[in-house]
């Protein structure tokens, strides 16, 4: 039997006109809402260096979201929409399958699914080219795309035919300023189907300004999926299933964590449940040296006996990835931080203010604990714009 957390106990009233459905005019006017060991201060996000402890190295996720929605139109007149899920041939990771040439596999999620019937193939032209796209697996959502010129990337592709995904909750069409704006100014690696939100205020301006203060920063990837914004439909929170998501790390990531003298704040939910993750995955190669890097939801949970300390772990993830040879570490996590978790990286979270009763809520409650609803209570108070394009926070509990 599951410990009963009740969904209702981290629920609120969000009035639709808090939701922020346009990013402000510039990136780092955001509020900036600092808890500090129980305390709150107001500021704006280009005070942020001010906010943070000397010693702060933090980690940003560095995921690119790609135009993930694609509508096809049938001869009939029919529109058909595949949303961009996880690749599954040429390879489950993103950054490969992201490369490929001349054809490619996905899970998709299909909209008017039932006018697309099997073995027709829809297509849609492009300047200079055309993409097809076959039901392979309708129970799975499974889609082959094929294009031509076949020399082009499927990231090239999807850049000419897709659109940007905005979260379900932004009630407006996707315009060309989402492009760059649903987008952090420092994305690399392709594959989100959802931005990093709490990294949205970041501009260059603020990046310098962390530097001439001495913050220390680093960047690893998860590639955010679209089960981020999959609502918690169970009564008790233990029993949702957890999304997965695709990390990847390098080993300097691993270096910089092991430094004792850094804070280590996370830049947003993403970037703390990697951070987390990497702890539970060197829990597990503590206890066999063969695990592989693949968190479940109940990895967290576990009675481990003797439970290493985040240097002994991370120390674990070290030697297996210099024992195989390894700069760059690509694993799965699916790890669900509820109220009760035990954080054994992240001391501090930069993020946005969420949807209620969701799972990044729930993350947030357990990070510092009922404080959360003083939070959100002053945020409301203070016309705080919530969700992905709205205002930001400093949690250090």
């Amino acid at each position: 039997m599951k410990p009963h957390i009740a969904i209702q106990d981290y629920t609120y009233t969000l009035p639709e006109e808090r939701i922020a459905d346009v990013p402000l005019e510039n990136r780092d006017a955001s509020k900036l809402l600092v808890y500090n060991r129980g305390k709150i201060e107001h500021s704006q996000f280009t005070s942020l260096p001010d906010y943070l402890p000397v010693n702060t190295l933090l980690f940003f996720n560095n995921t690119k979201v790609i135009p993930a929605r694609i509508y096809f139109q049938k001869e009939t007149g029919a529109t058909i929409e595949v949303f961009l899920l996880q690749p599954a041939q040429p390879s489950s990771i993103l950054a490969e399958t992201m490369q490929t040439t001349r054809s490619c596999q996905w899970y998709c999620t299909i909209g008017n699914l039932k006018r697309w019937k099997d073995q027709h193939k829809l297509s849609k032209n492009f300047e200079g080219g055309v993409v097809t796209a076959e039901l392979i697996n309708r129970e799975q959502g499974l889609v082959e795309f094929c294009w031509s010129p076949a020399n082009l990337s499927f990231a090239e592709i999807i850049s000419k035919v897709g659109i940007t995904p905005l979260p379900p909750y932004i009630k407006r069409d996707a315009n060309q300023d989402d492009v760059t704006r649903y987008q952090t100014v420092y994305s690399h690696h392709e594959g989100a189907v959802a931005a990093p939100t709490a990294g949205l205020h970041f501009t260059d301006a603020v990046l310098e300004a962390l530097h001439v203060k001495g913050i220390k920063k680093d960047f690893l990837t998860l590639h955010v999926s679209a089960g981020t914004f999959q609502p918690v439909k169970t009564e008790n929170a233990r029993e949702h299933s957890m999304h997965q998501e695709q990390v990847m790390v390098n080993l300097q990531n691993i270096e910089n964590l092991l430094q004792d003298d850094s804070t280590i704040v996370a830049v947003g939910t993403t970037s703390m449940r990697t951070l987390e993750s990497l702890y539970w995955f060197g829990v597990k190669l503590v206890y066999d040296a063969r695990a592989t890097f693949l968190i479940d939801q109940e990895d967290a949970y576990r009675n481990y006996p003797n439970l290493p300390d985040k240097k002994e772990a991370l120390m674990a993830v070290k030697n297996y990835m210099k024992e195989n040879k390894l700069s760059r570490l690509i694993g799965h996590t699916s790890i669900y931080i509820l109220p009760g978790y035990t954080f054994r990286v992240c001391r501090g979270l930069i993020t946005n203010f969420h949807l209620p009763g969701s799972t990044l809520m729930l993350l947030v409650a357990a990070f510092v604990g009922e404080d959360w609803k003083k939070i959100y209570q002053e945020a409301l108070d203070n016309n705080y714009r919530f969700l992905s394009f709205g205002d930001s926070s400093l949690l250090i509990p």
